[in-house]
C-alpha cells in the first residue's frame, strides 16, 4: 500500500493526521446527553467543527451502549435527512455514518454519506455490500464477538488482545476489498472499551503500531472512553486529559485518524506530534530570528 487514504472527495497522505468530529444525533449519548439531538444543534456543531480544524464528521443515530431500543426505521429519520443537510452545507466535508444496520448504510449513502463506520465489527455483514455498491470507504473495527448495544462480557478474556484484534480487523477488511470496497478507502479500529475490559485497552494502545505495520490506515476512537476513566479514576466530563495523552501516543507511533468530541484540543496534539517527527513545520517562527 502507498500509504494513501481516500475519503469521499479528499485524499490524505501518510502523514497527514485527520480528526473526525463525533456529532451524535441521539438523546442519551454518553457524553453530551443529547446535546446535538436537535437538528439546528447538530448543524451548528458541524459548522463549529470544521472551523476548529475536522476533516471528517461521524454522525450517530443510535447511542453505542445500552439503551431505549432504536428501529431501524428511527435510525434512519435521525440520521438520514441531516445527512443530506450536511451534504448540501459542506459539499467537501467527509461524511461519516456510524451504523452497523446495511438498511441505514444504504439510506445514508444515497443521502450522500461517504464513510460507513461499522463500529460493531460486521455484525451486518450486508454493510460492507453496501459500501461496496456505493464505493463509500468503511471502517473495520474489533468487538470480541460482542454485539450491538451490548458491554463486554464479565470475564472477557484473550489470550493475545492483538492477536484477535488484527484477526478480526484484516479479515474484515480484505472481505471489504473482496466485495469491491477501494483498498484506499478502507481503515481499521481497535475499538477501545469494545469488547475490552481496561487492561486490553490499554495494551492495544501500547501495541497499536502491530496495526500500523499491516499498512491500513488506522483510525481511533479514544474520547473520553472508560479505559481512561478507569486509568485516572475520573468521570466523563474530566477525562480529556488522558485522552489527549492517549492520543499523543497513537499519534507517535502512527495511527491516521481520531474520532473526537474535542477537536481543537486534538487538532492541537496532532500537529505538535507531526512537528516533533519533523513531518509538519511550525506555524510561526520568531524565536532566535534576527
Amino acid at each position: 500500500m502507498d500509504g494513501l487514504l481516500r475519503l469521499g472527495r479528499s485524499e490524505f497522505g501518510p502523514d497527514d493526521r485527520v480528526v473526525m468530529a463525533i456529532v451524535n444525533r441521539t438523546p442519551d449519548s454518553f457524553y453530551d446527553k443529547g446535546a446535538t439531538y436537535a437538528e439546528d444543534a447538530a448543524l451548528d456543531r458541524v459548522d463549529q467543527a470544521v472551523a476548529d480544524g475536522a476533516r471528517i464528521v461521524d454522525i450517530g443515530g443510535v447511542k453505542a451502549g445500552p439503551g431505549e431500543e432504536v428501529t431501524t426505521d428511527e435510525e434512519i429519520r435521525r440520521t438520514v435527512p441531516f445527512v443530506g443537510k450536511v451534504r448540501a452545507r459542506h459539499p467537501d466535508l467527509v461524511i461519516s455514518v456510524d451504523t452497523w444496520r446495511a438498511e441505514v448504510g444504504r439510506a445514508v449513502c444515497e443521502a450522500g454519506a461517504d464513510v460507513l463506520n461499522d463500529a460493531w465489527g460486521g455484525y451486518d455483514p450486508r454493510l460492507a455490500e453496501v459500501a461496496a455498491e456505493f464505493r463509500a470507504g468503511l471502517v473495520c473495527t474489533h468487538t470480541g464477538g460482542t454485539v450491538p448495544r451490548n458491554r463486554p462480557r464479565k470475564g472477557v478474556s484473550y489470550p493475545d488482545v492483538m492477536a484477535d484484534i488484527l484477526d478480526q480487523t484484516l479479515r474484515l477488511a480484505e472481505r471489504a476489498v473482496e466485495l469491491g470496497v477501494p483498498r484506499e478507502s478502507v481503515l481499521i479500529d481497535p475499538a477501545h472499551d469494545f469488547g475490552k475490559n481496561t487492561r486490553h485497552s490499554l495494551e492495544a494502545t501500547r501495541r497499536i503500531g502491530e496495526m500500523i505495520e499491516t499498512g491500513w490506515p488506522v483510525l481511533v476512537s479514544l474520547s473520553n472512553k472508560d479505559f481512561i476513566g478507569e486509568t485516572l479514576d475520573m468521570p466523563v466530563r474530566q477525562r480529556l486529559t488522558g485522552t489527549l495523552a492517549t492520543t499523543a501516543v497513537c499519534a507517535w507511533l502512527g495511527a491516521r485518524v481520531y474520532r473526537v468530541h474535542e477537536v481543537v484540543e486534538t487538532r492541537q496534539v496532532l500537529d505538535m506530534v507531526s512537528s516533533i517527527q519533523g513531518t509538519r513545520p511550525p506555524a510561526v517562527e520568531r524565536r532566535g530570528i534576527a
